[in-house]
Formats: structure tokens, sequence, C-alpha cells
């Protein structure tokens, strides 16, 4: 007789050697590795079996041998006697797995379509399901009223949407069939309310700038509206360039006009959404610089002719001996604006293409070799001390344009002070910065117009030095070399300011702190009935005034305006305010001097440029000779590719990044407090797939 089956492996050797002792040799054992390797039903696991077939000889062998197999777990099957039988029962296997071959290839299919089905409806469960889980983990951090069958919510809410919440509470209890109606109950709380500012999709940008300095105190000065304006026109002072801003402006307003198209908006570059989410920002940055562009009168560092020059080489020639030997041997010739003719006036807007307008100290100096060929308009490559005045423009330009930036951040804490009605900082704080800013900054900016103004071509060689004058306004001394701009100067105008100057300095140091403590003292329990009234009345006042749902007047003093409402030692106070006024005092200096990377960046943006140009498509004109309309078109990519990767990508994020530094320390140092935090409303953030 026969018995047949299958073994694991691991199993062979001592199941063939137990065999072999148990039945003393009266059988015939043969194994065979299965070809391919098959599942194990009960743990799952992929193995390669061993087929057993044992001959043996007496029903009492055939007893252990079955015994033994089923010790070694394993799998026995029935091995007919005869051929024919055997052929039947391949022939009904063979059967049975081309049906079970069919079943499963039919239900395949239908899992298939129902997966089709499901993956449609996929989404739609996916948001449900997200909303559901969002829904219930809000519902879990209400808590129960005594009776535990209403939830209580304590939330922020905005006063404008507080009848659109109650709306909505009472058409969900309508829907839902509640007995109980939702309702709406204000409670006070000493808690400093959250900070919402809505945004749009233009305004959002500017806003992320400010957040990233810190989120405004509440019903504090946003300073996002003024940066709108403020932030690309001090980047474009750094990157006027009328073609650099053109292809930035027109890569912003690309994003503009397709910024609904999904595969711009679902892009996965981390790099690629910032320059997308920032789109409007770098769209006004392009526009602000092809206007500075147009001011500088560069254009990939070449000069645009728009108006006529004001200056004439001609009538210079004409009113000079300039011979042939006289050129030999000067390398360089200047063009005097006193004689008749040669500079005509101011150009209409802008730098002149042909020179730089006057200004005291510098002349026009003109290459003498390639005077007889020059058309007026080309002048202005050739000119010599063309940088030299570029310089003192833009740093005389930066400096007042700072000032202005901080005079104007001075100027909007008076907004803070007045609506947190703190009346004593207005005397206290702002006028002494105000004073202590105009007194020393602000008239440097005036002797800089006042010297524009007074002085022309006919005395500009006797023109003071307003840096020396600057200096010696704070020694109180004067320099006979370096004659006086008007009369009474020295004495008493700018004796005057400097004493005004330090004057401000102990009254913004002891002026609050002092108030606070008198105020203190006046506010002792056998003073405080009538004050508390008042206080109260004011309260209820402002509340009804629509100020905050949740917040007193204290709660509204303590998001970081208020030193009372955070220090109540007088020490602490005094510590606070000296803080302050070292900052200010000693920022008011490093600060004037911070916004010398407006010249510094400009200069280093246009002087890149000329390089560029200079180094790169000038040598595709000049010296390729008949082979240059081939050689120029590889030329003009090398071009490209660079402008784009230095001038526009590491020069643009360089002046982003100091335009932003100006701002946040310059600029919004001087009012803003930045000590809230956001209102993070429960919504459903709409997905790419939604």
């Amino acid at each position: 007789s026969f018995v047949a089956g299958v073994i694991h492996p691991w199993r062979v050797s001592a199941f063939e050697r137990l065999l072999w002792r148990a039945c003393r040799g009266y059988l015939v054992a043969n194994f065979v590795e299965m070809p391919e390797p098959m599942e194990d039903p009960a743990t799952g696991e992929s193995i390669t079996w061993v087929i057993f077939l044992i001959s043996y000889w007496g029903e009492q062998i055939g007893q252990k041998i079955r015994k033994i197999s089923d010790c070694f777990h394993c799998h026995v099957y029935p091995y007919p006697e005869s051929e024919t039988s055997r052929a039947d029962t391949m022939n009904g296997l063979h059967s049975q797995i081309q049906d079970l071959s069919v079943v499963l290839e039919e239900t395949e299919q239908y899992l298939s379509q129902v997966l089709d089905k499901v993956m449609l409806a996929l989404p739609t469960w996916r948001v449900q399901v997200q909303k559901m889980k969002a829904i219930y983990l809000v519902l879990n951090q209400c808590s129960f009223d005594v009776t535990e069958k209403c939830l209580i919510a304590e939330v922020w809410c905005p006063v404008r949407d507080l009848t659109q919440v109650q709306d909505a509470l009472r058409q969900g209890s309508y829907k839902s069939g509640s007995s109980v109606e939702c309702f709406v109950q204000r409670i006070p709380t000493s808690e400093s309310p959250p900070t919402l500012i809505r945004t749009n999709k233009f305004t959002a940008g500017f806003q992320s700038i400010v957040d990233a300095y810190g989120v405004a105190s509440y019903q504090e000065v946003n300073p996002a509206p003024y940066a709108i304006i403020t932030f690309p026109f001090i980047f474009a002072i750094m990157f006027g360039d009328v073609g650099h801003g053109l292809v930035m402006f027109l890569f912003a307003l690309w994003m503009v006009l397709y910024e609904n198209s999904p595969s711009l908006q679902q892009g996965s570059n981390e790099i690629w959404q910032t320059f997308f989410e920032g789109r409007y920002l770098i769209l006004l940055m392009g526009a602000f610089s092809i206007y500075t562009g147009f001011i500088y009168n560069e254009c990939f560092s070449k000069a645009t002719v728009i108006f006529p020059s004001a200056w004439s080489v001609a009538a210079m020639a004409n009113h000079s001996s300039w011979s042939s030997a006289y050129l030999a041997t000067h390398p360089s010739l200047t063009l005097d604006p006193n004689v008749t003719g040669v500079f005509q006036g101011p150009y209409p807007f802008g730098i002149d293409p042909v020179s730089v307008p006057w200004d005291a100290g510098w002349d026009l100096q003109l290459v003498a070799r390639s005077l007889t060929f020059l058309s007026p308009w080309q002048i202005w490559s050739l000119a010599t001390n063309h940088l030299n005045f570029l310089n003192s423009f833009k740093m005389k330009m930066s400096v007042v344009l700072g000032i202005v930036h901080m005079g104007f951040g001075v100027l909007l804490g008076v907004f803070n002070h007045v609506h947190f009605q703190q009346r004593h900082r207005l005397v206290l704080e702002f006028l002494p910065e105000m004073v202590f800013l105009l007194a020393l900054f602000g008239y440097l900016v005036f002797l800089i117009f006042y010297k524009w103004i007074k002085f022309s071509s006919a005395d500009s060689r006797v023109a003071p030095s307003i840096l020396i004058h600057f200096i010696n306004m704070f020694l109180f001394t004067s320099n006979a070399d370096n004659l006086p701009l008007y009369q009474g100067q020295v004495v008493p105008v700018q004796m005057v300011l400097v004493v005004l100057a330090l004057v401000s300095v102990p009254i913004l140091l002891l002026g609050t702190p002092l108030y606070l403590h008198c105020r203190r003292h006046a506010l002792k329990p056998g003073h405080a009935g009538p004050v508390a009234v008042e206080e109260q009345e004011a309260l209820l006042d402002g509340q009804e005034a629509g100020n905050s749902v949740n917040a007193s007047k204290e709660d509204v003093e303590s998001g970081g305006h208020s030193p009372d409402a955070k220090h109540v030692d007088f020490s602490e106070i005094f510590m606070h305010q000296a803080i302050h006024t070292i900052e200010y005092c000693l920022g008011c200096v490093s600060n004037t001097a911070s916004y010398l990377r407006l010249w510094a960046l400009s200069l280093a943006h246009a002087q890149l440029s000329e390089v560029l140009w200079s180094m790169v498509m000038r040598n595709g004109f000049v010296r390729l000779s008949y082979v240059g309309g081939v050689v120029l078109v590889p030329v003009f990519a090398a071009f490209a590719v660079l402008t784009v990767a230095i001038l526009l990508v590491m020069e643009g994020l360089s002046a982003f990044l100091h335009a932003l530094r100006l701002h946040w320390v310059e600029f919004q140092n001087k009012f803003y407090v930045g000590a809230g935090y956001k209102l993070c409303p429960f919504a459903f953030a709409p997905d790419s797939w939604e």
C-alpha cells in the first residue's frame, strides 16, 4: 500500500529517520521538492514543500506511518491503488482548479468594478470623515452643564460676526430638532483677546511679512497697509532697473493671471509655493522697480533717451580752444555749465542720459579721443565721474528717505496712545521722541535740501560740506574753512536744536515712570472711590462702543502698551523705560546709518549689471566680427541665464531681505509691539482634492 503527502522541508530528515527506526525498514520512502513554492494555509508563509510517497508492507506498518505523519503535521492525501483511479482523480483535480480559476477571475473583476466606483466617491468620503473628526474634536473641548444635557463652549468671536453665529446656532437647533434652543451669552474674562486681521489674496502676502515679526497685539496699529507701498518702494530703491523690474513684473503678472490654475496651486515645491503665495508682492516690487529704473535712467545698465538732453558738447566746443594738439595732450575734457548753452536746465524726469545733473563740486569729464564722433546721447556712458555723482545722490537720497520712514513710524505710535487712552504718552514719549529725531536728523534733511536749492553751478565751488557742519553741531564748534550755509546757523539754530535733543532724553527717561508712580499713589484706598466709579463708567462706555466682546480696558492695555499693567514695581517700570530710551536714542543714530544700505545695494546692483553687460553682451557685439550674428545667440543665452540667476534671483533676494530688515527693525520698532496671538477659528480648510 501507499501513503502520500507533503511535509515541511525542515522536518524531512527527522521524519525519514523516525520512519526507518519505527518500521524497521519495511517501507520504501521517496522525497521530492515541489517545483514552485506554495502558501501555508495555516500561517500564510510561502514554503517550498517536500512531496513524499511511502510504500509499505502490512497494515500495522501503515498505521504507524500515518501516526508519525500526524505527529510531524504532514498533509496526507489519498493515493488510489489502480492506475485508472489515479487518472480519474487527476482529471477531477484539474477540472476543480479550472473552475476555481474562473471563479477567482470573475471575483477579481467584480472587486475591480467596486473599487472603481469607490474611487469616485472616496474624496467625498474623505472630506466627510475629516469634517466629522474635526467637529467631534471641537465638541470634545466643550463642557457639560449641570443636567448633562447641553454642551457649553467658551469661544472668541468677532463682534461683526456675532449675529451670523447666532443665526447659525438657531438654524442648527431647528434642523436637528433639538428641544433646547442654542443661545450666545457674553461672559467677562481677564484673558487678552486674540487678534483677527481680515485679509484677501492681495494683502495676505504683506500681512504674512508683518506676522513673521510678531502678531499684532489686540487693537494695535497694523503696519501691513502701509507696507503695501513702503516695502515695494524700498525694495525698488535697491533694485532700480527698468529691464530687471519688467522681467519681475511679467513673471508675477503671469502668476496672477493664472492663479486659479490647479497646476500652479498644487505645486509640491516649497520654493515655488513661496513665490506663488507672494505673487502680488512680487508684482508691486517689479512695478516699483520699473519706476525707480526710470528715475535712475537704467535699463539693463544702459541709459535710455526719453527726453532731449540738457547738455551740449557743441556749445562747449565753440567757446573753447580745443585744438588737435590740446585734445592729444588731455585724456579727458570738462563741460562747464557756466558757459552759455552748455547746460540748459534740469532733465524733465530722472537722471540725464547724457550726463549727470549739476551737483556741487562735480564736473562732467569726457574721453577726448571720442569727442568728434559722439552724438549727444552717447556721452553718458563715457563720463568718468558719473559714479561719483551717483554715490553722492543715492547716499543723500537714502538718508532722506530713511529719516522720513522712521518719522512716520514714530507718528503711527500716536494712534496707539490715543486708542488705548494713554494720553500721557503723547507728551512724555511721543513728543520727546519726535523732538530728538527732528532736531538732529530732521535738521540734516533740511541741510541737504537747503544746499541743493541755494547753490548753483556758478557758486558750487564754495559750497560747504554738510558732514563737517553736522559734526561741528555736536561739538558746539565752527570751522573757518567751512563756511555756514545761512546766517545764524551755528548760533543760535544748531545750538538750540542740540539743547532740545538733549533735554528730550531725560523727559523720555523719567516722564512715564514718574507719572505712573504719582498715579499709583493717587489711587490709594482712601482716594479710590470716585476714580473707581469713573473708570467703571469708562469701561462700560468702551464696551458699549464695541471694543471687545470679552475684554475690559485693562485687558486691552495688557497687550504690551501699558507698562503699569505689566510692571507693578517702580524699579521695573523705570528699568523698562530706561531700556526703551537707550534703544531709541542710539537707534536713531544706528538706524539712520542702516538706511545707507539703500545706497550700497543700489550701487552694487548697477555695477553688477554694467559688468555683466560689458563682459558678456558687449563682447558679442564688438569682438565677433562677421560671425557675430551666429555666435550672438549663445552669448545672449548666457547673458539671459546670468541675468536671471544673479541679478534677478540673488540680487532680488538680497534686496528683499534688506527691505525686510528695514521694516522690522527701523520702522516697526518705533511703534509696533507685536505681542499678540492669532485668532484660529474653527473652519474647514479647502484642500486640493475638494
